[in-house]
C-alpha cells in the first residue's frame, strides 16, 4: 500500500492551477511559434504575435495568460493500492486545492463558476466545484491530469450521433465554420468517437490533454485509421482559411486529436471540443513521496517573437469621438484607443436591458451616450496593478442586447472578441456604429494599456460589474464597420480562396 496524504493532493492541485495560469505547455509554444513563422496573413500574424508575447510576459510576471482562468477539469487515475491519509473525500480534496489555487495572494485568479445555473447564477466565490472524473486502476500511485477550461472554447463544443455510415470528416467541416472565432483559434480540436453520448464527449475532453504532435505524425506518416483521419481533418480545417482569431489565415488548428471507444452497432456518437489559444493543462503523479514538482518552460522555449503596434495604426481619442469619425474606419484597420472606455458583459447587459424595459433609470453616474463599451471580466489586480489581465470575452453573447445598447443607451461602439451575429450586424449598420475586436489570449499584454480603473455600477456582479477604464494605445481591429461589413466574413473567405482547397460558395 502507498500512503498519500490529503495535504499532498490539495497542495499539488493548488500549485498546478497556479502553474498553468501563467505557463503555456512547451509543445504549444513550439507549435504556435511555427504557425506564426509561416503565416502570410498580416492580421493573423499580428494576432499570433500578441498571443506569444503575452505568453512570455505572463510567465515572467506570473500572471494569467487569459482573464478567463477557467473552470477546473480533473482526470484522476487512482491506484487500487493507494491508501489516503486524511478524512476528506477525494472530491473534497480536489476542491480544496482549487480554493487555495485560485486565491493565491500573489496571483489571484478569476472566479468564474456560478451556482444555481438556471436561477440566480450566483458566483461560488472560490471557483469550485471542479469537474472531476475518477477511475480506479491497478497500481499504487495517483495520476492526475488537470486543466483550466475557458468558457469561450467550451461554449463551442459539438455533439451528434451520426449514422454508422456517416463521415466524421464531413461533420467536422460542417461544424467548425459554425463555431466562429469565439474559441480563440488557433488551438486544438479534441474529437471523441464511439461509446455513448456522454462517453464521446468525455473522450473528446481528455484528448485535449495530449501533447501537440501533428508535425511528427506528418513526418512519419499514419499507421492506422485514426491517424489518417487526424491528418485529413487537420489539413481540411486549416484549408477553411478561418485563421487566428477568425481573421483569415493559414492556421486555424495546431493539432487534431481523436480518441475512440467501442459503440453500439446502430450508432456513431461523435463529440468535438476545441481548446483555445490559452491552452492550460498539466499532468503529474503522486507516489507518496510528497507534493508534485512541476518544471516550468525555459526562456529558450519561447519563440523569438516581438510585438508592437503598427506605425500605420490610427490613434483615436474616445473622449472626443463622433459618428463622422467612425464612418471613416475600414474593416481590418488597426486602431489604438485612448481615453475613457466603459466595461460590461452578460449580466450587466441584461440588467441594463431590464431597466429600459421597465422604464427605470440607469444607476447614478452611468451614461452610455457617445461611449464605447468593452466586453470584459478582468482578473482582480495584485501588487501595483491597476487591473489584472483583461482580455475580451466572446461578443456574440451580447448580440441580443446590441440594438437596445446602440439605440436607447446611445453607444457608438463595442469592443470584444470574435465575430458578431446577424442581429448585431444589422443593429450596427442601422445605427452607424462600429464593433472593434481585441485579441483573445493576450489578456496580460492588453492590460498594460489600461492606466486606471474605477467601479461605476453593479458591484455585486464582481468581475461583470460596469467599470470605466482609462486606456492608452489600447490595440484593436475594426471587425465591423459602420456599414455592417464584417472582417470575420471577408477574411476567411479571402484566405480560403487563396489556399484554394475548398471553394468559396457565394452567399
Amino acid at each position: 500500500m502507498t500512503l498519500i496524504r490529503q495535504e499532498d493532493l490539495i497542495h499539488s492541485i493548488a500549485d498546478a492551477l497556479q502553474f498553468i495560469s501563467y505557463y503555456h505547455p512547451v509543445d504549444f509554444l513550439k507549435a504556435m511559434g511555427e504557425a506564426w513563422a509561416k503565416e502570410e496573413s498580416p492580421a493573423a500574424k499580428d494576432a499570433m504575435a500578441q498571443i506569444l508575447v503575452n505568453s512570455r510576459m505572463s510567465a515572467e510576471g506570473k500572471r494569467p495568460v487569459c482573464q478567463d482562468t477557467g473552470m477546473v477539469v480533473v482526470f484522476l487515475k487512482i491506484g487500487m493500492q493507494v491508501q489516503w491519509g486524511g478524512e476528506m473525500s477525494v472530491s473534497d480534496m480536489v476542491n480544496e486545492g482549487v480554493r487555495h489555487g485560485y486565491a493565491h495572494p500573489d496571483n489571484v485568479l478569476r472566479f468564474s463558476m456560478v451556482t444555481d445555473p438556471l436561477g440566480r447564477r450566483k458566483n461560488s466565490g472560490d471557483n469550485t466545484p471542479a469537474i472531476i472524473h475518477m477511475e480506479l486502476v491497478p497500481g499504487d500511485k495517483v495520476e492526475v491530469k488537470i486543466a483550466a477550461k475557458g468558457g469561450g472554447s467550451e461554449n463551442k463544443s459539438r455533439f451528434k450521433v451520426l449514422n454508422p455510415s456517416g463521415s466524421l470528416v464531413d461533420w467536422v467541416l460542417q461544424e467548425v465554420p459554425k463555431m466562429g472565432a469565439g474559441w480563440c483559434p488557433p488551438g486544438m480540436l479534441g474529437i471523441g468517437v464511439g461509446g455513448s453520448a456522454e462517453k464521446a464527449m468525455l473522450l473528446a475532453k481528455e484528448s485535449l490533454m495530449e501533447p501537440i504532435d501533428i508535425h511528427e505524425l506528418q513526418a512519419r506518416g499514419p499507421s492506422n485509421r485514426k491517424e489518417e483521419l487526424r491528418l485529413e481533418i487537420y489539413d481540411k480545417v486549416n484549408a477553411l482559411g478561418i485563421g487566428a482569431q477568425g481573421l483569415g489565415g493559414l492556421t486555424t488548428v495546431l493539432d487534431v486529436k481523436i480518441s475512440d471507444f467501442p459503440t453500439h452497432a446502430a450508432s456513431l456518437p461523435v463529440g468535438m471540443i476545441p481548446n483555445c489559444a490559452a491552452t492550460r493543462h498539466v499532468e503529474f503523479t503522486l507516489d507518496g513521496s510528497g507534493p508534485a514538482l512541476l518544471s516550468p518552460p525555459t526562456r529558450e522555449d519561447w519563440p523569438d517573437v516581438t510585438w508592437e503596434a503598427s506605425p500605420q495604426a490610427r490613434r483615436v481619442n474616445l473622449d472626443e469621438i463622433s459618428k463622422e469619425e467612425i464612418a471613416d474606419w475600414q474593416p481590418g484597420e488597426l486602431i489604438l484607443l485612448n481615453g475613457k472606455l466603459l466595461t460590461g458583459r452578460d449580466a450587466a447587459h441584461k440588467r441594463i436591458a431590464d431597466l429600459y424595459a421597465n422604464n427605470q433609470p440607469l444607476p447614478d453616474g452611468i451614461d452610455f451616450h457617445g461611449r464605447f463599451i468593452y466586453y470584459v471580466g478582468p482578473v482582480d489586480p495584485v501588487r501595483d496593478e491597476v487591473v489584472g489581465p483583461a482580455g475580451p470575452t466572446t461578443a456574440t453573447r451580447m448580440d441580443k442586447f446590441s440594438d437596445v445598447m446602440l439605440d436607447q443607451a446611445g453607444l457608438f461602439g463595442m469592443v470584444g472578441k470574435a465575430e458578431r451575429g446577424p442581429a448585431a450586424l444589422e443593429a450596427i449598420k442601422r445605427h452607424k456604429a462600429v464593433y472593434l475586436m481585441a485579441v483573445g489570449g493576450a489578456a496580460y499584454l492588453v492590460s498594460k494599456a489600461i492606466r486606471s480603473s474605477r467601479l461605476l455600477a453593479f458591484e455585486d456582479l464582481g468581475m461583470e460589474a460596469i467599470r470605466e477604464f482609462e486606456v492608452v494605445d489600447f490595440p484593436v481591429t475594426v471587425a465591423v464597420d459602420s456599414r455592417g461589413n464584417s472582417v470575420h466574413q471577408t477574411g476567411p473567405a479571402e484566405w480560403r480562396n487563396k489556399i484554394g482547397k475548398i471553394p468559396v460558395v457565394p452567399e
